[in-house]
């Protein structure tokens, strides 16, 4: 009797937890390394939570891993940089709808010796070029992330292939911004990366910005809610709250307000 007694107790017990974990209301997002590692969602989203009760948990990847994982089901909402595959996830019937969020730009950075001479320029292509002719070495993410698809992009807009020197003066690190920050640094090298992470970067020892201000280096994000339809657990009533109050004038004099340096990194454009 006593045994059946604890057994009824501890089934209790975990029906009143799980119900109790149930209620309690939280969204995942697949998001980017950047808006992660810039400060940018440690800084707007308990403005968000506060004023919603939403749990926010981020899951800060590349924008390729991240889309994989949406479709995967392993997210409620997906905010990352890569307008043409951010449309194909929705084409796809992945995502509900595409948004535009922010902007911010890239910035080639370099070593101060600059051995390719591409210091204050505002070509980027003309830069790549000159990188390659010289063979100077360049840290790729390699990752599949948005960064890499737009400096791919560009190499490509170039007339280039970096592939053919992959693992000479072309090294793919396969990382994050930050970690392919640091091998730049370490090695002398030439790097894509997005202003807010070059500006949150603190290991920066001979690197510096050497070309910017390039309209092609416009970097623009999006944010999705992940279709329903195809994951019956997403939790669509909160993502979308969560994108509306993005996309609102709260969350978008959020994103306006984030300073870094203090400079403003990243410029709210949503529809």
């Amino acid at each position: 009797m006593f045994r059946k007694a604890i057994r009824a107790a501890a089934v209790a017990l975990g029906l009143l937890t799980s119900a109790v974990s149930a209620e309690e209301p939280f969204i995942v997002v697949q998001s980017t390394t950047s808006t992660q590692n810039s400060g940018l969602l440690e800084y707007i989203l308990p403005w968000f939570e506060a004023d919603s009760g939403i749990d926010v948990r981020v899951v800060a990847v590349g924008t390729g891993q991240a889309i994989r994982n949406a479709i995967n089901g392993d997210g409620d909402v997906l905010l990352v940089h890569s307008k043409p595959a951010e449309e194909k996830f929705v084409a796809d019937g992945w995502g509900v709808e595409r948004k535009n969020l922010m902007y911010n730009d890239f910035v080639l950075v370099g070593p101060k010796s600059d051995p390719a001479g591409i210091r204050g320029g505002t070509d980027v292509l003309a830069a790549l070029s000159k990188i390659a002719e010289a063979e100077a070495p360049f840290a790729s993410r390699g990752d599949d992330s948005g960064t890499h698809k737009a400096e791919l992009g560009y190499w490509s807009a170039a007339g280039l292939d970096p592939a053919e020197a992959s693992g000479a003066w072309y090294r793919e690190t396969g990382s994050g911004m930050g970690a392919t920050l640091n091998v730049a640094s370490g090695m002398d090298a030439y790097t894509l990366t997005d202003r807010a992470t070059w500006l949150s970067f603190g290991n920066r020892g001979n690197l510096e910005v050497l070309v910017e201000g390039d309209p092609r280096l416009f970097n623009q994000y999006g944010v999705i809610l992940v279709n329903p339809d195809k994951h019956a657990h997403v939790r669509a009533t909160a993502g979308q709250r969560f994108i509306d109050w993005l996309t609102g004038p709260d969350g978008q004099e959020a994103i306006a307000s984030f300073r870094l340096d203090g400079q403003q990194v990243f410029f709210p454009n949503a529809d």
